[in-house]
């Protein structure tokens, strides 16, 4: 395993970390228990969630995944053995059955938020909290024009950057990141943070695969400038990637077969750019998944790729990719596909 430093914080985090949004919809607690084992085998430390998993959000499951890694920790310990990173929701999107609708990142929803992810997960303290998407109206989740609304609410960033430095101060937190944000959001973090001595951002956590590089737009400089490093989620775009929605294929088990709501990388062009690539990886003799988590975890700005499987046979492959390296001629193909059909799923 491989370990870069989270931001500024002094940890050390491996550079896959474990994904567990399944957990508690299309995995059972027992299988989360054996994805953790075996990922802890292979190096890894570190593991995200939040508090709306596991995903797609419903009601009777909310925080379901967060209860699975504290019953872990609870029956088999080795809480001290990894860096947990959590999520606090923020409002729309649909998202009402969280906290009862108060969900703003002001001082009592963070307080109350913190309070619930430390119950389910049973422990004392969390390594890394993440806002899981800004609290404003932003371009986020796929949409790329950003249209402003004078009227629109938003809280301030000084509020919250003060309620997680009490969090920080109490020990309930230790690190605080972003998620799904824009660089005038994270420039505005980072500025308040450093201008009250509140907490720096170590990370942001945005989606960043073959088929959405957006990220590189922006945000990459100011990751490696501003040791704000990217956990990169979606790394196979829901499985697309993978290769195993190939020729109109709808494997049962399939996120994108099981669940319609998730359209983002389900488009003619997002799965003809997929098709590009899994060719490519196959003419060269590899395997799909592996081809596109490598080329992800390479990126200079990347701090972890946070990997998801929902069998064990998967998780292992998505390990293995750590050993594979891209070599300049096949990154220049990669670049090729990526040049004729640009972030197809932003």
């Amino acid at each position: 395993m491989i370990y870069r430093p989270l931001g500024r914080s002094g940890l050390q985090v491996s550079v896959l970390a474990l994904g567990s949004m399944t957990w508690g919809e299309q995995n059972t607690e027992s299988e989360g228990f054996e994805q953790i084992r075996m990922a802890r085998a292979a190096g890894v430390n570190f593991m995200d969630t939040a508090e709306l998993y596991p995903v797609p959000p419903r009601v009777e499951t909310a925080g379901a995944t967060e209860i699975i890694i504290g019953n872990y920790f609870r029956q088999h310990g080795g809480r001290s053995d990894w860096i947990i990173a959590t999520k606090a929701a923020a409002p729309g999107h649909g998202i009402t059955h969280i906290r009862h609708g108060k969900n703003h990142f002001d001082r009592a929803s963070l307080m109350a938020a913190v309070e619930g992810s430390l119950r389910r997960l049973q422990t004392d303290y969390i390594d890394l909290y993440q806002l899981h998407w800004p609290d404003r109206q932003s371009n986020y989740f796929g949409q790329l024009g950003y249209q402003h609304d004078p009227a629109a609410h938003i809280t301030p960033v000084e509020e919250t950057l003060a309620v997680l430095d009490d969090l920080v101060k109490s020990g309930k937190i230790r690190h605080v990141g972003l998620s799904n944000e824009t660089p005038w959001g994270v420039h505005r973090f980072l500025h308040l943070a450093e201008t009250h001595g509140w907490p720096r951002p170590v990370s942001i956590q945005n989606p960043y695969n073959l088929l959405n590089r957006s990220f590189e737009v922006g945000l990459a400089e100011m990751a490696i400038r501003e040791q704000i490093g990217l956990l990169a989620y979606s790394p196979l775009a829901f499985g697309l990637l993978s290769g195993k929605y190939e020729n109109g294929a709808r494997p049962a088990a399939g996120r994108l077969t099981r669940f319609e709501r998730f359209t983002r990388y389900d488009s003619p062009q997002s799965r003809s750019a997929a098709s590009a690539y899994v060719r490519l990886a196959r003419e060269y003799g590899l395997d799909p998944a592996r081809l596109a988590l490598a080329y992800v975890t390479e990126q200079p700005f990347v701090t972890s790729n946070i990997i998801g499987a929902t069998t064990l046979e998967q998780l292992g492959s998505n390990l293995a990719s750590l050993e594979l390296r891209l070599d300049d001629v096949l990154l220049a193909e990669i670049e090729k596909i990526h040049c004729n059909q640009p972030n197809p799923a932003p």
